[in-house]
Formats: structure tokens, sequence, C-alpha cells
């Protein structure tokens, strides 16, 4: 059964930009889950190009994080790159179709994705939320 994902209050990162691009990952998860549920060829070959697209919009979601948290100096930068590696990691040797069917695969992204939002979430907030504290003289 696939995994469909729901925007959660964890997912909030304090910034509409981040949030606006958690989103539009949270979406194409649950696209491939409709890809799931329709069945067929047709719906297989979609939700193969769409596991493909995903893939590589990661990497750019990853860059783009990775510069934010360059520009705010965050403490868990490097953090962020071991789960940018771990990721590449995954998606090179593990996750494919040849190791796993499709629903497996749009579970474990779904559920990957989740989990990435809830941390990455929290790091952003606190970095949104410095400059704010340093404003207000705490």
């Amino acid at each position: 059964m696939p995994k469909r994902v729901q925007w959660d209050t964890r997912y909030s990162s304090g910034s509409e930009a981040v949030d606006d691009r958690y989103r539009s990952i949270l979406a194409r998860c649950n696209a491939m889950a409709d890809c799931l549920d329709q069945g067929g060829i047709e719906s297989n070959r979609i939700f193969d190009e769409m596991l493909n697209s995903l893939l590589a919009h990661a990497l750019q979601h990853f860059a783009w994080e990775e510069a934010i948290l360059e520009i705010g100096e965050s403490p868990e930068l490097d953090n962020h790159r071991c789960e940018q590696e771990e990721f590449r990691f995954l998606t090179a040797e593990i996750i494919t179709t040849v190791n796993f069917n499709r629903a497996e695969l749009q579970t474990f992204l779904a559920l990957w994705w989740s989990g990435h939002f809830v941390a990455a979430s929290d790091n952003f907030r606190t970095l949104f939320e410095q400059p704010l504290a340093a404003a207000n003289g705490t």
C-alpha cells in the first residue's frame, strides 16, 4: 500500500520558501503513490520517470539547503552534508527498481523525506530565529 504524507506542522521551518520546497517533494511522493494506485504499464513508466525526477530534484534541494546553512553559519552544516552523502549512496546503490518493487521505493522515500523534514526544519527554525533573537537583544 502506498504511503501518502500530508503536511504536518513539524515540517514547518519558519520560512515559506523552505516549506514550499518541502511541500513540493511531498507532492511528488504522493503523485508516485497515485501511480501505484492506478497500476498498469503506463503508470509504471510514469512512476519511473517521477522517481528519476525526484532523485535529480533531491540533489538540487540538498545543495539549496546547504547554501542556506552555509550563509547562516549553521553548526548543523556537517550533519547535513553527511545526510546528503547517505541519501546519494542509498539512491545510487540500493534504492532501485532492481532491488525493490515500486511500492517499497515509494514508501521508503515518503518516510525518508518526512524524517528529513522534521530534522531539517528544526535546524532551519533555529537558524532563522537567531537574527530575531540578536535584534531583540536576547
